[in-house]
C-alpha cells in the first residue's frame, strides 16, 4: 500500500491506451481524483506528444475549475513504427493503420522502454494503467508502488470475456455460445460476434498477458456505477480477476458547480433548432472500418427515415452520394472528425443514439438518459450490446441476422432496415418508448451515484483512502 509523506500530495500517474475513447475517460477520472481530494492528490496524465491535445480538450470540457487545473500532463515518445506516418499516435487518426496502433500498444519491446523510463523519472506513489500495457504492473512492482487497472471496458463485458476463456466451441462458425456462470438473464452470442482472441482460443497472443497483469494489480477501477452493473462486480472479484473492485463512474458527468467551458459548437447550435427528443445522434466508432457501400446505405437510410439526424463521421475518404446533402439539408447535419459527444447526448433535442456500443459511449448515453440503437463493430462491442438490449433494456438492435467482428464477414445493412429502425424507435409510442423511460431512470441513478453520498463518490473516496491511510 502506498502512502503519501506527511504534508505531501499523493502523486498519481495515469497511462491510457492510444485511443481517444480511452484517453478522455482517463482524463475525466484524473479530474474526479483531483476534485475528490484536492489537498491530497496530484494526478498526472502520461501520453505521447500527439495525444496531448486530446487530454487538453477533455480538460477544457470541465471548465476553469480547480480540479481540471490540478491535472498535469507528462509525455513520452511514441515508438517508431514501420508504415505509420509520423504524428499518427491515436486510433482515431490512424484510419486504415489502426491495426498498427493496436499492435504497438501490445508490443512490450517497443512500448515498455519509454513508459518505464517515465515512471522511473516521475517516481509516482501510484500508477493507473490501461490493461493493454500489461508490463506496467511489473514496473511499478520493482519500484514498490501499487499499479491499478483503470478499465474502460465495464464489468459486464469484462466478466463475460473472462468466463468465455477456455470455452469449447463446435465446428459451426454461427453456433451460439452461452456465457457460462454469468449472473442475470442468459446471454447467448454467436461465435462470429466474439472478439478474435475468443474465436481462436488455440492461438496465444499478447492479449493472454492482459488477464494476469490485471490479476497482479492492486485492484480494478471501473468507469460505471452500482445500479448499472452491480451484479457483475462481485463475481468478477470472487473469481479472482481483481483483488479489489471500485465503481467510480460515470466520470464524464460534469463536476458541481460546472465551470465555464469553451464556446458552443456548431453541433449544439444546430441541435438548438430541432424539436425536443426528435434527433437521432449517429456515431459508429472512432476507428473501425466501415465499407463505402455500408456508409451509402446508412446515408440513404437516415434520409428515408424522415427523422432529423446528427451524424458524426470519421471516414475521411468517403463522400456522400450526389445530391444527398441537398435533400437532407433541413433536417440532417454531417460532421467530419471530432464532435462534443457528451454535450450532444445531453442536449434535449436528442432522442436516440445510434451507437457502435463502445463502453464509454454507452455509459455517456446512460448518464444522459438517451436510449440506444445498437450497431456493434469490433472486439467486445457485441457483448456490450447484450447489456444494453437484454439486461438494461435501454436499446434495440439494428442490423442483419449474420454479423461479425471480422470486416470480411460483415453483411451490409440495407436502406429499409436502417430507415425502419430509426423511424420506429423515435416515434412517440414506438419501439423506443419503453427504452426511453428506462434510460431516463438510469440517468437519475447515474447522477445520484457521483453526487456526495452516492455509491461512486464513496468508492472514489475509498480508493484514495486505501493509498493515503
Amino acid at each position: 500500500m502506498a502512502s503519501a509523506e506527511h504534508g505531501k500530495k499523493l502523486r498519481i500517474l495515469l497511462i491510457p491506451f492510444f485511443a481517444t475513447s480511452h484517453i478522455v475517460p482517463y482524463t475525466d477520472f484524473a479530474v474526479r481524483l483531483a476534485a475528490t481530494s484536492p489537498d491530497a492528490v496530484e494526478p498526472t496524465m502520461a501520453v505521447t506528444p500527439a495525444n496531448v491535445a486530446v487530454v487538453r480538450a477533455a480538460l477544457e470540457r470541465h471548465g476553469a475549475s480547480r480540479a481540471s487545473s490540478a491535472v498535469n500532463i507528462a509525455t513520452y515518445p511514441f515508438p517508431d513504427v514501420e508504415g505509420l506516418p509520423a504524428g499518427v499516435e491515436n486510433l482515431t487518426t490512424a484510419a486504415g493503420d489502426a491495426w498498427r496502433i493496436d499492435a504497438v500498444a501490445l508490443d512490450e519491446a517497443l512500448t515498455r522502454p519509454a513508459q518505464e523510463a517515465l515512471i522511473r523519472e516521475l517516481s509516482p506513489d501510484v500508477v493507473f494503467s490501461d490493461v493493454h500495457f500489461f508490463w506496467n504492473s511489473l514496473v511499478a512492482g520493482t519500484l514498490g508502488v501499487p499499479c491499478v487497472t483503470f478499465a474502460v471496458i465495464g464489468p459486464f463485458s469484462s466478466l463475460a470475456m473472462r468466463l468465455l476463456i477456455g470455452t469449447t466451441y463446435g465446428d459451426s462458425g454461427c453456433e451460439e455460445v452461452i456465457v457460462p456462470g454469468l449472473p442475470g438473464p442468459e446471454i447467448r452470442i454467436p461465435r462470429t460476434e466474439l472478439p478474435e482472441f475468443l474465436r481462436c482460443q488455440q492461438r496465444q497472443d499478447e492479449f493472454s498477458q492482459c488477464g494476469p497483469a490485471e490479476d497482479r494489480s492492486f485492484g480494478t477501477v471501473f468507469n460505471t456505477f452500482l445500479d448499472m452493473e452491480q451484479q457483475y462486480c462481485e463475481p468478477f472479484a470472487r473469481h479472482g480477476y481483481a483483488k479489489r473492485v471500485y465503481l467510480v463512474g460515470p466520470v464524464s458527468l460534469p463536476l458541481p458547480p460546472a465551470g465555464e467551458t469553451a464556446g458552443e459548437s456548431s453541433c449544439i447550435t444546430w441541435l438548438g433548432s430541432m424539436p425536443r427528443c426528435s434527433v437521432v445522434y449517429v456515431c459508429l466508432d472512432t476507428y473501425a472500418s466501415i465499407s463505402d457501400d455500408q456508409l451509402r446505405e446508412l446515408a440513404f437510410g437516415l434520409e428515408a427515415s424522415g427523422k432529423p439526424f446528427l451524424w458524426v463521421l470519421r471516414a475521411d475518404g468517403w463522400a456522400p452520394p450526389a445530391g444527398w446533402a441537398k435533400s437532407v439539408v433541413k433536417r440532417g447535419m454531417l460532421v467530419r472528425g471530432w464532435a462534443p459527444q457528451t454535450d450532444i447526448l445531453n442536449h434535449p433535442s436528442v432522442g436516440a443514439f445510434l451507437t457502435h456500443c463502445g463502453s464509454s459511449s454507452v455509459l455517456e448515453a446512460a448518464a444522459a438518459g438517451v436510449p440506444m440503437l445498437t450497431w456493434p463493430m469490433v472486439f467486445d462491442q457485441f457483448i456490450v450490446e447484450r447489456l444494453i438490449t437484454d439486461v438494461l433494456k435501454v436499446g434495440q438492435r439494428v442490423g442483419s441476422e449474420r454479423r461479425s467482428t471480422r470486416g470480411d464477414e460483415k453483411v451490409t445493412v440495407p436502406v429499409p432496415v436502417v430507415a425502419r429502425a430509426v423511424a420506429r424507435f423515435l416515434e412517440p409510442g414506438g419501439t423506443g418508448e419503453a427504452a426511453r423511460i428506462r434510460a431516463r431512470d438510469l440517468a437519475v441513478k447515474a447522477h445520484a451515484a457521483v453526487a456526495p453520498g452516492g455509491s461512486s463518490h464513496g468508492d472514489l473516496r475509498r480508493l484514495i483512502n486505501d493509498f493515503i491511510e
